[in-house]
């Protein structure tokens, strides 16, 4: 191949721009022209399909930082629909007219959804990121144990999944671990912790609601925060032994911590937020007020006397209080083991690319032999039998209902990823950077100033053939 085109799409993550720097290194040293798509498949919608070359002369420009989160290419939730045949045959011509032979997208499931029409005409691959860390498999297997049920009244489809086998072992899982999780739970580590010091000096029950959707994986990792109890989407609240849990904990040491994944479900299987009837446009349920409404649930079954016998506030609601670690979840620099990995990850979806391994996604895996280590799936192994590909479930042998904590199993896997995931670099640039002088002289310098100079548009008077813009 000598041109490749490069998207990063969904939400964004810590770790995308050490995606792309992997992918441009890896490209350079094949000789391979790499040119970034701004704003994702949104990009290939507009007319003038706005992009441009991140590797002129085979050199990685300047503003392409694996060190700063977010993607200087800009990201969108805009997907091509494969319904849409006429749509398609415009983006086939565009590509075609920048002289694309390869496409790698950077996304999580909507984005390998959406570049299923485009590999149907041109090599395409995944290189993946997430914070949920939901895109992967717990074993190979694992997609043929979901079943669809049709309502009798509604028509409308639901999918089901079936108990998960329980004899995992960590190195059955496909796509250990996704760019920007380590770094997520690095940052809802940090809130935890200063959470905590405030409900102990208040006599008070925090609630700290974390990302996630459907999956559980960040609310385990928040356990490095030390919270007295995590609830995560898998299992469904038993709110009564809940409760009582609570109060133990509250007698014991006059504060308590509570970390909720925002899926959280009670025991009809009901999101326990309110839900809210729009969609993102990945066709995603937006998730709102998990924390409140397990506040509003603990403030009316405790009632104002349990905290007025103790002598520690006069009501129920002045006892409790929620925070959402929010986006910060997915911004700022990533730590050492996101920047590395994602890197990784990069460069094999470029060789991927390369060997013409069409549909395939570069994956992170772990054995006792190796290690941390690279390799690849072809996408379909992802999806159940009606093509479907549902998130990464966090496996029922990693955490401890009873307990309300990891498992044994759940600790170790937890361990693998961060035993090692910080750099001396990562808190050599907390000492000296934090509290720059230089930046009360001087506002914050975007990175987009320097990208804009160097985008470029499609030409709209030589649509009949292919284009060279560069």
């Amino acid at each position: 191949m000598r041109r490749i085109a490069l998207l990063t799409a969904g939400g964004d993550t810590p770790a995308l721009n050490a995606t792309i720097y992997g992918a441009v290194e890896r490209a350079n040293e094949l000789r391979v022209e790499v040119v970034g798509i701004i704003k994702g498949f949104g990009g290939l919608l507009d007319p003038n399909v706005p992009h441009l070359r991140l590797n002129p002369l085979y050199s990685t420009i300047p503003e392409l930082d694996p060190r700063c989160g977010g993607t200087i290419l800009g990201s969108s939730r805009t997907y091509i629909d494969d319904s849409h045949a006429g749509e398609l045959q415009v983006v086939k011509k565009r590509l075609d007219q920048l002289g694309i032979e390869g496409l790698i997208c950077i996304g999580g499931d909507g984005t390998l959804n959406g570049m299923q029409p485009i590999s149907q005409f041109m090599p395409c691959v995944l290189a993946p990121k997430t914070i949920d860390n939901d895109l992967g498999l717990n074993y190979l297997d694992e997609p043929n144990e979901w079943v669809r049920e049709v309502d009798p009244e509604s028509k409308k489809e639901t999918f089901r999944k079936l108990p998960s086998k329980q004899d995992l072992d960590l190195e059955d899982i496909v796509n250990f671990a996704t760019p920007g999780y380590a770094t997520a739970v690095y940052v809802c580590v940090q809130g935890i912790q200063r959470i905590r010091t405030t409900a102990e000096s208040h006599r008070r029950i925090a609630i700290v609601e974390v990302m996630g959707r459907e999956s559980g994986y960040l609310a385990l990792g928040a356990a490095y925060g030390q919270p007295d109890i995590i609830l995560i989407p898998e299992i469904p609240l038993d709110f009564e032994r809940f409760e009582r849990r609570v109060r133990d904990l509250y007698d014991a040491q006059k504060n308590v911590v509570i970390v909720i994944g925002e899926g959280l479900r009670d025991q009809e299987g009901k999101r326990l937020g309110d839900i809210s009837q729009s969609v993102d446009p990945a066709g995603n349920v937006i998730f709102s007020g998990a924390a409140e409404v397990l506040q509003n649930m603990l403030i009316e079954s405790m009632g104002d006397h349990y905290f007025v016998s103790r002598k520690r506030h006069e009501q129920a609601a002045a006892a409790t209080f929620t925070r959402k670690i929010g986006h910060t979840q997915r911004g700022g620099r990533p730590i050492r083991f996101d920047r590395y990995y994602a890197t990784q990850l990069g460069g094999k979806a470029v060789d991927l690319l390369v060997q013409r391994q069409n549909n395939y996604v570069a994956i992170l895996q772990w054995n006792e032999e190796q290690g941390f280590h690279v390799s690849s799936i072809n996408g379909n192994a992802l999806r159940d039998s009606w093509r479907g590909i549902h998130p990464r479930l966090l496996h029922p042998s990693f955490y401890d209902e009873h307990r309300y904590q990891p498992s044994k199993l759940g600790i170790d896997y937890l361990s693998k990823i961060f035993n090692n995931a910080v750099g001396s670099d990562d808190l050599e640039l907390l000492r000296e950077d934090l509290f720059d002088t230089g930046h009360l002289k001087s506002r914050y310098q975007s990175v987009n100033v320097g990208i804009h100079k160097h985008i470029r548009y499609l030409s709209s008077e030589n649509e009949d053939g292919p284009i060279d813009p560069f």
